[in-house]
């Protein structure tokens, strides 16, 4: 606190297990989020169990991460696993997550312009320390939503377990469509109280189908949370985005700063747009340095 300057030294990314606790229902998602980008560069494997909220306000649900956004990290070449063990929710938390990595030792750059037709639509509608039927009507609300549109009928699991482990009462619903470009988008909505769990599924639903219908690559959340990969892949990446959002500008600039990359012109706040990025080229290499320390590919 009042420091005016910091500064940091990366080292070696070294592998094994490592357990995080926030100790409160802050979200566990975006401790992932910190930490993945370093996965495929470690020395080894890597897992992790990072406790605190998995679904939670002002973050991605932990279903987003598992139904879109790890699917479309696998195609730059980033190898992870999860799997959700306990839910935490406001204000207690408690959730417990595990993630497990294989280092690939670089990113491999993305290009899709177009999202294409919808092939399928799956999610997964939750509810603990609640009554069992919300999760059916958050889920049973989404359907209707959808099919009126016209689109195919998604298969949502409905998952509401005991209640016995769960020390805060929440629900929510994620959706996740597969396009016929190889991409995925989604859409999701947190219950709340006073909230009727039909306009849950509703919301959700309405999200999606905004995020279909837009034509884009990407959602607009996964166009933030991309941008990271993108900036230390190899190649140029190119890809469309359903809405540039302040979060979009702010990880632009962020990775700008740190990485010496430039991206192309994005477009406007609030309108669709592209990333386009030549990436450093990122790579763990033997050459120079010790076989656990990322070095800049010959070139970059």
């Amino acid at each position: 606190m009042g420091s005016s300057e910091f500064v940091f030294r990366p080292g070696s990314i070294e592998g094994g297990d490592f357990r995080f606790d926030v100790g409160t229902a802050g979200s566990t998602t975006l401790v992932l989020q910190a930490l993945m980008p370093l996965l495929p560069f470690a020395s080894r494997q890597i897992t992790l169990e990072v406790r605190g909220g998995t679904d939670v306000k002002w973050s991605p649900p932990v279903d987003y991460v598992k139904l879109v956004m790890l699917p479309l990290l696998a195609k730059l070449g980033v190898n992870i696993s999860m799997e959700v063990v306990t839910r935490g929710h406001f204000p207690k938390g408690g959730g417990v997550v595990r993630v497990s990595s294989a280092p690939s030792g670089s990113l491999k750059h993305f290009v899709g312009l177009k999202g294409g037709r919808t092939s399928s639509i799956v999610g997964v509608s939750h509810a603990v320390k609640l009554p069992s039927h919300i999760a059916q009507r958050q889920a049973s609300a989404a359907v209707r939503q959808i099919e009126e549109k016209g689109l195919l009928r998604p298969e949502i699991e409905i998952e509401s377990p005991d209640n016995g482990s769960y020390l805060s009462p929440g629900s929510g619903i994620v959706l996740a469509a597969k396009l016929e470009n190889s991409s995925i988008v989604g859409g999701d909505c947190l219950g709340e109280r006073g909230m009727p769990s039909e306009e849950v599924g509703r919301l959700a639903a309405m999200r999606i189908i905004e995020e279909i219908e837009s034509g884009c690559f990407l959602d607009r959340h996964m166009g933030d949370m991309i941008i990271p990969y993108l900036a230390i892949a190899e190649g140029v990446s190119d890809v469309s985005v359903s809405q540039i959002t302040p979060h979009t500008l702010t990880n632009i600039n962020v990775a700008e700063t740190i990485a010496g990359i430039q991206f192309d012109p994005v477009g406007d706040l609030g309108k669709q747009g592209k990333l386009r990025v030549s990436g450093l080229g990122l790579r763990k290499t033997l050459t120079g340095a010790s076989p656990t320390e990322p070095r800049l590919s010959e070139g970059s």
